[in-house]
C-alpha cells in the first residue's frame, strides 16, 4: 500500500466473533481480521463472554487486518467502533479487571427481578424515560444482579471502585491504557438508566435498579473525539473518533438517513430498525423506541424490533442437529425440502423478542410428519426468521398508522441467502434491498469515524454512495402467503408461555 495514503479501522465487535476491518477513502475494504470466542452456558437460558476473550480477539483480529494490508500503523487516520449492544461489563476501576464474565444481551437470568417490577408497577416509568420495556434483555438488571451476586462487589461499587460498561465501553478503557471511560448514546440508550428526551443518566432509574452513579460512562455523540488508543496497542497513536451500537451502525452503513428508511440485519439475532426522525416515536406494539444516531448534538431516533435467534438458529442446525456442515449449505437443503409439508419453527431458545417479549417461552417445532426430515426442518428455520421479520414490519406500519413502507435495506450473513430474502418479500410483500456492500456494520462506524476527522464527506454525500446489488420483489399468490402467515401465528400462539 502506498505510504502516503490514508485509512479507517472499524472495530466490530459482534455476539460470536470480532473483527478489524480497514476500509480505504472509498468505503472499499481492504482487508478484515476475524476471531472467534467462546460462548459459555453455565445455567439454562444464561449466556456469559470471557472480557478478557473479547479483548484479546478483538486485539489479533485488529492486527491481523493490519498486518495482511500491509500498512504502517500511523497510516490509520481513526478507529470507529461498533459492538454487540446490551452486553454487560463490570470491572475493577484499579486493576482494571472484570470482577464476572461479561452477561450477554441474550441472557435471561433476570426474567424474575423484571417480573417483580412489572408487578410493582414500574414499566410505565421506565418505558416512558427510556423508550424500552422491563427485560433482562437490557443492561441495567445485569448490572444488579453482577452487585448482588458477586463476593463484595456491592460495598465495593458503593465505594466508587467499580465501572461499568457496555463492550465498546470496555474496549475503549482498554485501548486508552485505561484513560477512557466513555460510550455513546446508542449503547447508553438501551441500559435502562438513560433518559432518551433529556439526553443523560437518569437518576429516579439509577434508584430503581439500586446502581451507584459512579460506575457509569461519560456520554457522547456516536461521531466524536473520545481519545485515543494508546501507542502500545497497535504501534501508534490512533484517534478514536467514532463508537455506536452495531444495529444503530447498520443503520449508518446502509444510509438510512431519512425518516421512513428501514433497515433489517441478519446476524446471530434479526434487528429491524425504522428512521422516525427527530421526535421519538412511542410505540403501541411492543417495539422499542431508541436511538438511530447522534450527530453533532441531534438525536435522530427510530423504533426497533428485535428478534433474538436468527442466524444462531442456523448455527444450531449445524452445530446442534448436524444437518449442515456450514451455514451456507442451509439454502441448499432448504431447496430440497417437501413443498406439501406446512412444518413451522418457532426460535424461541432464549425466549421471545418483539412484538411478543415473553422471555420464559422455548423453542418448538410444529407441523412434523413421518416425512419430515433434515431439508423441511432447515426450510422451516429459514422461513422463521421471515416470519418473525414480518410480524416486525406489521408492528411499525400499525404504530406509523398511514406510513407505508416503501422497501427494507438488508445486511447480515443470512442476507447473502437469495432463497430466504426472496421468501422474505413473498412473505412482507415488500421489495427487499440487498447491498453491494454487506459489511454494513462495521462501514458505518468506519464512516462516522472518518467523518469526524474530515476523511469522510457529510451524510448526503455518503448516502449518494450506497448502491444496491440484487433487489427481490414478492412472487407468492396472497393465498398462499395467508395460509403460511396463518399457520406462523398459530405456531407462535401455541408457543407462548402464557398459554
Amino acid at each position: 500500500m502506498a505510504k502516503n495514503k490514508q485509512y479507517i479501522l472499524s472495530i466490530d465487535q459482534g455476539t460470536t466473533s470480532s473483527r478489524g476491518v480497514l476500509f480505504d477513502e472509498n468505503y472499499e475494504i481492504i482487508s478484515i481480521g476475524q476471531n472467534e470466542f467462546t460462548q459459555f452456558f453455565p445455567d439454562s437460558g444464561w449466556v456469559e463472554h470471557d472480557p478478557e476473550e473479547i479483548w484479546t480477539s478483538t486485539l489479533e483480529s485488529c492486527r491481523s487486518a493490519i498486518k495482511q494490508s500491509k500498512i504502517d500503523p500511523s497510516q490509520i487516520r481513526a478507529i470507529g467502533i461498533t459492538n454487540q449492544r446490551e452486553t454487560t461489563v463490570v470491572w475493577d476501576k484499579e486493576t482494571g479487571m472484570p470482577i464476572y464474565n461479561a452477561i450477554v444481551w441474550q441472557d435471561r437470568r433476570t426474567s424474575d427481578y423484571c417480573q417483580s417490577l412489572r408487578s410493582l408497577g414500574h414499566e410505565s416509568l421506565v418505558n416512558q424515560k427510556t423508550g424500552l420495556l422491563l427485560d433482562p434483555y437490557f443492561c441495567a438488571t445485569k448490572i444488579a444482579w453482577i452487585l448482588d451476586n458477586v463476593d463484595g462487589a456491592r460495598e465495593k461499587a458503593n465505594k466508587g471502585g467499580l465501572l461499568f460498561g457496555t463492550i465498546d465501553c470496555f474496549l475503549m478503557w482498554r485501548l486508552s491504557n485505561q484513560k477512557i471511560h466513555s460510550t455513546d448514546a446508542t449503547n447508553a440508550c438501551r441500559t435502562l438508566l438513560y433518559n432518551i428526551h433529556e439526553g443523560c443518566w437518569d437518576k429516579d432509574l439509577l434508584d430503581l435498579f439500586n446502581v451507584p452513579a459512579s460506575m457509569l460512562p461519560e456520554v457522547y455523540d456516536n461521531a466524536a473525539d473520545f481519545g485515543v488508543a494508546d501507542e502500545s496497542i497497535f504501534g501508534s497513536e490512533i484517534a478514536i473518533a467514532a463508537s455506536i451500537g452495531d444495529q444503530p451502525s447498520a443503520l449508518v452503513g446502509q444510509a438510512c438517513f431519512h425518516p421512513g428508511m428501514v433497515k433489517s440485519t441478519y446476524g446471530t439475532g434479526c434487528f429491524v430498525l425504522i428512521n422516525t426522525g427527530y421526535e421519538p416515536v412511542k410505540s403501541n406494539n411492543k417495539l422499542l423506541t431508541t436511538l438511530a444516531f447522534q450527530v453533532n448534538g441531534k438525536t435522530c431516533y427510530a423504533l426497533e424490533g428485535s428478534i433474538f435467534i436468527a442466524g444462531a438458529a442456523v448455527q444450531w442446525l449445524r452445530d446442534g442437529l448436524k444437518f449442515i456442515e456450514s451455514a451456507e449449505q442451509s439454502e441448499t437443503l432448504a431447496m430440497k425440502a417437501d413443498d406439501s409439508q406446512d412444518v413451522y419453527l418457532v426460535p424461541a431458545f432464549v425466549g421471545l423478542g418483539a412484538p411478543h417479549w415473553d422471555p420464559d417461552c422455548r423453542g418448538a417445532l410444529f407441523g412434523m410428519t413421518r416425512n419430515t426430515g433434515p431439508a423441511e426442518i432447515t426450510k422451516a428455520t429459514l422461513e422463521s426468521v421471515c416470519y418473525q421479520t414480518s410480524d416486525l414490519l406489521s408492528a411499525i406500519s400499525k404504530d406509523l398508522g398511514e406510513s407505508k413502507l416503501s422497501a427494507i435495506r438488508v445486511d447480515g450473513g443470512m442476507a447473502a441467502s437469495n432463497w430466504t430474502m426472496q421468501m422474505l418479500s413473498d412473505l412482507v410483500e415488500l421489495p427487499v434491498d440487498r447491498p453491494k456492500n454487506l459489511e454494513t456494520t462495521a462501514l458505518g462506524a468506519a464512516y462516522l469515524a472518518g467523518m469526524q476527522v474530515g476523511f469522510y464527506p457529510p451524510m448526503d454525500e455518503f448516502s449518494d454512495s450506497w448502491q444496491s446489488e440484487s433487489q427481490f420483489n414478492s412472487k407468492m399468490k396472497e393465498e398462499l402467503r395467508a395460509r403460511k402467515l396463518a399457520g406462523w401465528k398459530d405456531a407462535v400462539r401455541r408457543t407462548l408461555s402464557n398459554n
